[in-house]
């Protein structure tokens, strides 16, 4: 009886214990200052879908909105950190928050995706945040 008792409270600890490791998936708002087209959208679109698929990285989904210049990315935290996601969308050539684009990918981009510092952006007259029909 002793012994049943005994594995009945080693059983529901170890339950309890998955349970207690189980976190709820997060929400966080990335800055996105150069994400204003819909040809950056799909760009940053494909390259996440790509970065999920390969690598089961913990990012569940994304939201961009184009309006604002931000990005909503919901992610599992015990797989992922939002450095992480910071630096996918660098390597994606996008600024995010404080990290810079990568070099290389940022150069790949069209001129509307670029800073505007550098002479990218919208172009006057050419609403971007709306795909053209």
């Amino acid at each position: 009886m002793k012994r049943m008792l005994l594995l009945a409270v080693i059983l529901v600890g170890f339950s309890v214990a998955t349970f207690a490791q189980n976190r709820k998936p997060e929400w966080a708002t990335i800055k996105t200052p150069s994400l204003r087209c819909w040809e950056c959208k799909k760009r940053l679109e494909d390259y996440m879908a790509r970065e999920i698929a390969q690598t089961e990285s913990g990012i569940i989904k994304t939201q961009i909105n184009l309006l604002s210049g931000t990005t909503r990315v919901q992610y599992w935290p015990d797989r992922v950190n939002l450095n992480y996601i910071q630096t996918a969308f660098a390597n994606a050539g996008f600024d995010a928050d404080d990290i810079k684009a990568e070099p290389d990918s940022y150069k790949k981009l069209p001129p509307a995706c670029k800073r505007v510092e550098e002479g990218g952006g919208p172009q006057k007259g050419k609403p971007c945040h709306m795909q053209p029909f």
